[in-house]
């Protein structure tokens, strides 16, 4: 009788229905509900199997973009043959009605991953009392060490989390310069000593061979002065890797309206000056042109957010949500002196540097490289925060040349129509302190590399 008592008692302490159904509960009704429990809650996290069933479903179709509400869980459902028995419908329709809570969601997500773990450790003492059961004449030592290792694992770290030995790391370093020998012998024999991307293309040949790419986790900075070519830097890099490499990236604009960034993907693909698409100064031929220009990026995985009260948190939240639906694997923020403050009680330089630093948080945990775009003093330093850079893999300025560099600077006269220059003030995998010669077309809103003069 004792025994089935301390059994009851262990199983209630072993679960928390109510809060597996908030949380079920909440993805019905809130979008930032089921981008939390996507990213935080596994199907093995859930007690009960029905539910473990039902977060599955409501995961699947947020993937594919469907609003995960009452009846398309129940289609959903339905069509694998998992949700038929009117049991199961009544449940369901109970946990839709009944639990809607969708403030306090990381609480409820809180307490369904505790339960989780404390079944993860029921579990540990009781195959570990098995194993010693099974033993003749155990080492004590041997055991202990064992269950302190798989203790630990358990209260100290993360699914995700890995400790690399002597030997892990060792292997790696050997396979990491292994690859990179024999990738560098098939550019030499194959490629003709052009160094292939480890990232994203950055949209210039020069930048791409010093950095090879933007790489996922890496967290970019881009600094230029107001009216300086952010936005256009921005826009140039979208195009491409969305249109010309046609991968997928999120751009997030606090300043641009829907029409404005439409109008200058205008100019960007078609060529024609920026001034006259906005007027409508062009002719039949010029709107084919265009027109035909739309149709690229139509094709290409360029998504645009316009969000002007953007904040630190809302951008890790779409930035789940797009990972996740999209598979985005680069986020643009232009700029993040637009960003709304975490706490306006800090200084300046504070909060820039700590919205910097969620980004790189973010671009490691969700694997995607971010470019972040800040504003430059006039001296040419970062505006507001210096130590933004710390955080950067990559930090790039976007300067004009002054006229007397024309006149002055031998190298310089060795380029065509270079009237920019691109900076490489940091670069965590390479070579910094470099000018890159560039020429931007303010009126049709380009950028390329400047020609080298024969």
């Amino acid at each position: 009788m004792n025994m089935r008592v301390r059994d009851k008692a262990a199983e209630e302490l072993l679960q928390d229905l109510e809060s597996e159904r908030r949380v079920l509960s909440s993805m019905l009704h809130s979008e930032d509900a089921c981008i939390e429990a996507y990213d935080q809650l596994t199907v093995s996290d859930f007690y009960s199997p029905r539910y473990g069933v039902l977060f599955t479903l409501l995961c699947n179709l947020y993937e594919r973009e469907v609003r995960p509400t009452y009846v398309e869980l129940l289609k959903e459902g339905r069509s694998l043959g998992l949700l038929n028995s009117p049991a199961d419908i009544e449940e369901l329709k109970y946990i839709a009605e009944h639990y809607i809570d969708d403030e306090n969601i990381k609480y409820w997500i809180g307490r369904v991953k505790g339960k989780s773990r404390l079944r993860r450790f029921e579990d540990f003492l009781r195959t570990s009392y098995q194993n010693l059961m099974e033993q003749k004449d155990p080492d004590v030592e041997q055991v202990l060490m064992q269950a302190e290792e798989q203790l630990t694992n358990l209260t100290a770290l993360e699914i995700d989390d890995h400790v690399d030995t002597p030997a892990e790391m060792a292997a790696l370093g050997y396979d990491e310069v292994e690859r990179r020998f024999l990738r560098y012998k098939e550019i030499k024999e194959l490629h003709k000593g052009v160094l292939p991307l480890d990232g994203l293309t950055t949209g210039f040949n020069t930048l791409d061979h010093i950095t090879l790419g933007y790489k996922p986790g890496d967290l970019i900075i881009l600094g230029a002065q107001t009216g300086h070519g952010k936005t256009a830097f921005a826009l140039h890099t979208a195009r491409a890797v969305a249109v010309e490499s046609n991968k997928n990236i999120l751009y997030l604009n606090t300043e641009m309206s829907r029409q404005q960034i439409a109008l200058r993907w205008g100019s960007i693909l078609s060529s024609i000056e920026h001034e006259r698409i906005r007027k409508g100064e062009i002719n039949e031929s010029e709107l084919s042109l265009i027109l035909n220009a739309y149709s690229r990026l139509s094709d290409s995985g360029f998504y645009s957010y316009p969000c002007p009260n953007l904040t630190p948190e809302k951008t890790v939240s779409i930035a789940r949500k797009f990972k996740v639906q999209k598979n985005i694997e680069m986020m643009i923020i232009d700029y993040v002196g637009r960003m709304e403050k975490i706490d306006p009680r800090l200084p300046e330089w504070q909060m820039l540097e700590n919205i910097v630093k969620t980004q790189k948080m973010l671009a490691q945990n969700l694997q995607i490289a971010v470019m972040v775009l800040v504003q430059l003093n006039a001296d040419g330093t970062l505006q507001g925060a210096r130590r933004m850079k710390n955080e950067c893999d990559l930090m790039l300025k976007m300067t004009p040349i002054p006229r007397e560099d024309h006149e002055e600077d031998p190298e310089l006269k060795k380029y065509r129509n270079a009237n920019y220059y691109l900076m490489i003030e940091k670069n965590r995998d390479g070579i910094s302190g470099v000018r890159i010669p560039i020429v931007f077309d303010l009126q049709r809103q380009s950028m390329k590399d400047a020609e080298r003069v024969e």
